[in-house]
């Protein structure tokens, strides 16, 4: 089996960009396909009051239950289905702070400059936001992380302050991999009185996920990284979590979040959630060796170092992502020679693939600019064999003598 799918040449090593679709799925979504009335039952708008919206009701929550449990969260009601992740971080952050802020004001607080903190190494959709915030005169601090990507818990704790209500950080870098201590962060700003998010959009089929057990007030989710559709993600929002909803319109998902609800897209991550669960534990050392042995065969190129350092069998980076830093040679060159010679990686975020700027992870890390636009990520996943991995090592060495 090749990195990409069966039957095809193409190694794909950019899972952390998006997953090849899942048979679970397909096998879950199966009844949704068929065209005309034989397929209106699974269908149908899951509003409507006739047999076909209730049955698509039924499936619908069906979903919700299955999604709930794979995240550990304490009921179905908690998990509220949106477009996809970057809706979910941009309504947790949007969302969570205004309602601390009415809520402040509605208890007495009277006259305060509501404070937002996030990791400087959170995706756009958090980082965006936060401006977005930061222009309606919120106060946002930027917390850096250490050379290795982790945001240590005594930074947070120092930046933390009585107007401080919501905190932001991702439960894994979809860069560099390194895995955040979610819940003795969420603790310190539980303790200071704010609210606490977490992006675990890398996280989530990767490593254990529990919400429950992280003690979260939110936490984001995306489909089709788990091998579902594009344009389906989740937020977790813990019972009674103060809240003012982003999309407004009819009502939907208990008001939470208004539009027509994409029943197929909650059936096929609902699916693939299940089956990440299922998988994880052996997935994990799979890819864990995987990754070992990546960094461990690159290393026997000089022009290559990696960019953070992940010691052998390590859990405290994620096991799928591989990311280095290529002397003398940009991520778009790299990523375009690699790509004619059949593997498919990235320089980083494929969100901001098309910027030419260096990646704001890897300078946040105190990676210098010249140097992070040789930055490269190789992120596996389920279809991911040993025979990719060392024949992408093979192609490296071509890579890196193109023009000799």
């Amino acid at each position: 089996m090749s990195g990409c799918a069966p039957g095809k040449d193409y190694v794909y090593l950019d899972y952390a960009a998006t997953a090849p679709l899942v048979p679970e799925v397909l096998e879950a979504c199966d009844g949704f396909l068929a065209a005309g009335a034989e397929g209106l039952f699974a269908n149908a708008n899951a509003n409507s009051l006739h047999s076909p919206g209730r049955e698509a009701y039924r499936i619908m929550e069906q979903a919700r239950r299955t999604l709930a449990e794979s995240l550990g969260a304490d009921r179905p009601s908690e998990v509220v289905f949106t477009s996809g992740a970057t809706e979910a971080d941009n309504a947790a952050l949007l969302g969570l702070s205004v309602a601390q802020v009415q809520r402040r004001r509605q208890a007495g607080r009277g006259s305060f400059t509501p404070h937002v903190v996030v990791s400087a190494i959170e995706h756009d959709a958090v980082l965006v936001a936060a401006r977005s915030l930061e222009s309606q005169g919120f106060r946002v601090t930027r917390l850096r992380p250490d050379r290795q990507g982790f945001v240590e818990v005594r930074s947070l704790e120092q930046a933390l302050d009585d107007d401080t209500v919501l905190v932001s950080v991702q439960a894994a870098n979809s860069e560099v991999g390194s895995v955040q201590p979610v819940r003795q962060l969420a603790d310190a700003a539980h303790a200071a009185g704010a609210l606490f998010h977490t992006d675990a959009v890398q996280a989530f089929g990767k490593m254990p996920v529990s919400v429950g057990e992280w003690g979260v007030d939110a936490a984001s989710f995306s489909g089709h990284k788990l091998g579902a559709f594009k344009g389906v993600g989740a937020l977790y929002l813990r019972a009674r979590t103060p809240f003012a909803p982003t999309m407004l319109g009819g009502g939907q998902e208990s008001g939470l979040r208004s539009g027509t609800q994409n029943v197929m897209g909650m059936v096929a991550f609902a699916a693939a959630a299940r089956a990440a669960v299922q998988l994880q534990e052996a997935e994990g050392a799979r890819l864990r060796a995987l990754r070992d042995r990546l960094y461990a065969r690159l290393a026997r190129y000089p022009q290559v170092q990696p960019t953070v350092e992940v010691p052998p069998l390590s859990e405290d980076f994620l096991p799928n992502i591989v990311n280095v830093l290529v002397d003398g040679l940009e991520s778009q060159t790299l990523i375009l020679r690699f790509d004619a010679l059949g593997f498919g990686v990235s320089g980083g975020s494929a969100c901001s693939s098309q910027s030419l700027d260096p990646s704001h992870v890897l300078l946040s890390l105190g990676v210098d600019s010249d140097t992070a636009q040789g930055a490269l990520r190789i992120s596996m996943g389920r279809y991911t064999t040993e025979a990719d991995v060392d024949g992408f090592v093979e192609a490296f060495g071509k890579v890196l003598t193109w023009n000799s």
